[in-house]
């Protein structure tokens, strides 16, 4: 990043007022770390950055456009921001993300509260962006998707500083038919090795215990790259720093997760015997038309050879019900699929029809109220089957990380084990013993409810602290 003397002039001179600046972010993990990058190019030129909405005189909506339902809450996000040119401090409202990547002329037009609009692969100009609308313009800045993650780019880290993300690739150049994010991000891009590491190596220093490494396609990590290094051999080099405890790996793909990365996962320490697979489906038909291929059966063994290698590994997956032509014996097929392989948590979403997407050009469209039942009876099967294996865990023991008290009582501690990803899955809550946050434990569960569990802390013994 570059020093704040190195920037423009009317840059440094828009930073001296001291603005303060908010940023709200929504969607997915991959969009917070763009977020955080914003933040950081703010922070280096000058602007003061504040969580609370009603103080910031520059307010920045990173917005997500994946689906419907998110792009909902994006537009309502970007007005109830907007809100606070009336009752708080803000002057200058931005849209940033995929939203504006893809709608960003639309929106500039339909919603006048927008002052300045940039899209995915321009992030490191919103500087620039608002020293534009400081001018009295309102800007546009949306090109080509693609921005440059290969340089060491400063972040202001929004998560607790023991538990990070870490982009190691941007991009997708899956084809898959109910998808827009190539359109939206660009093709695959992986970020050179050295340039992850070193980042990671930052990220440990200043307190980053579990590196949580995402992309939208992790495991195909490094096919780009010249001599194609695959993310075992990222792994394994990461491994090597002695402050991170634990590495974990969200949104691989499963035709690209080779036995090599199985065998890096069964034998490495450090990473988490967590796999978060994204499915989509259990039909092949179903598979075929959303552009994935007849891998039904390679799923199967995928998910067997998992198990084989790591008898404890948690699994998580994601599905989408109600695709076009979905019929209910396919919908079927996805239900006994779900109860035969017992997934440890599970996401359930409507398909969502977005235009430019090729399956918005399908026949057998869904009605919305069909969709919905389906989801709630995929979600309902698959609560009984996370309850159940919940229930099962009661008495053992794990390493726990904690993050920290409960948002509903600052009595009860959250932790987690190697098997809950941060946000998406379920705690475990801990009362008998106070720890701080990003401290390990050992602690044996007492208690199980329907996503949550409850447990106590273990002295070095093994045993419960005596006064507790």
């Amino acid at each position: 990043m570059a020093d704040r003397n190195d920037l423009p002039k009317d840059i440094q001179e828009a930073a001296k007022q001291s603005l303060s600046v908010g940023m709200v972010s929504l969607g997915c993990a991959k969009n917070l770390v763009d977020s955080e990058i914003m933040l950081a190019s703010l922070k280096t030129v000058g602007y003061d950055v504040t969580p609370v909405a009603e103080e910031a005189e520059v307010i920045i909506v990173n917005t997500c456009g994946f689906i419907g339902t998110a792009k909902e809450e994006s537009i309502n996000t970007i007005l109830e921001m907007a809100s606070y040119k009336e009752s708080g401090r803000c002057q200058t409202l931005v849209v940033t993300g995929c939203l504006g990547q893809r709608y960003g002329q639309e929106l500039m037009e339909e919603m006048p509260e927008i002052d300045g609009l940039l899209g995915t692969g321009q992030i490191d100009r919103l500087p620039e962006l608002l020293q534009a609308v400081f001018r009295g313009q309102r800007p546009i800045v949306v090109g080509q998707p693609g921005f440059d993650y290969n340089d060491s780019l400063s972040r202001l880290v929004s998560t607790p500083p023991h538990s990070v993300y870490l982009k190691i690739a941007e991009g997708c150049s899956h084809t898959c038919a109910y998808c827009v994010i190539p359109m939206l991000r660009g093709p695959y891009r992986s970020r050179p090795m050295a340039s992850i590491i070193k980042e990671a190596q930052e990220l440990a220093e200043q307190g980053a215990k579990e590196l949580v490494l995402i992309a939208q396609d992790t495991s195909a990590y490094g096919k780009d790259l010249p001599g194609n290094p695959g993310l075992h051999q990222l792994l394994e080099e990461l491994s090597k720093i002695p402050k991170v405890h634990w590495l974990r790996v969200l949104y691989t793909y499963p035709t690209t997760f080779s036995t090599r990365l199985i065998e890096e996962f069964a034998q490495n320490p450090k990473v988490c015997h967590y796999v978060d697979l994204p499915l989509q489906h259990a039909s092949n038909d179903v598979l075929v038309r959303m552009g994935r291929g007849p891998v039904a059966k390679a799923q199967r063994r995928l998910i067997k050879r998992l198990r084989q290698a790591m008898p404890d590994v948690a699994i998580r997956s994601s599905f989408i019900v109600g695709f076009p032509g979905e019929t209910e014996a396919e919908f079927q097929e996805l239900l006994d699929f779900l109860e035969e392989v017992r997934f440890d948590h599970v996401g359930v979403f409507a398909y969502s029809l977005e235009e430019g997407s090729a399956a918005a050009e399908l026949a057998g469209q869904i009605p919305e109220e069909v969709k919905e039942e389906r989801r709630r009876q995929a979600m309902l099967l698959q609560q009984k089957i996370t309850e159940e294996k919940l229930k099962a865990q009661v008495g053992k023991v794990y390493e726990v990380l904690i993050d920290g008290p409960s948002e509903e009582t600052d009595l009860v501690l959250v932790a987690r084990s190697e098997y809950q990803a941060p946000s998406v899955d379920g705690l475990i809550y801990i009362g008998n013993r106070w720890l701080g946050a990003g401290e390990l434990a050992m602690a044996r569960i007492t208690e199980s409810h329907t996503y949550d569990l409850v447990a106590e802390i273990l002295d070095e013994s093994g045993e419960k602290p005596c006064g507790h």
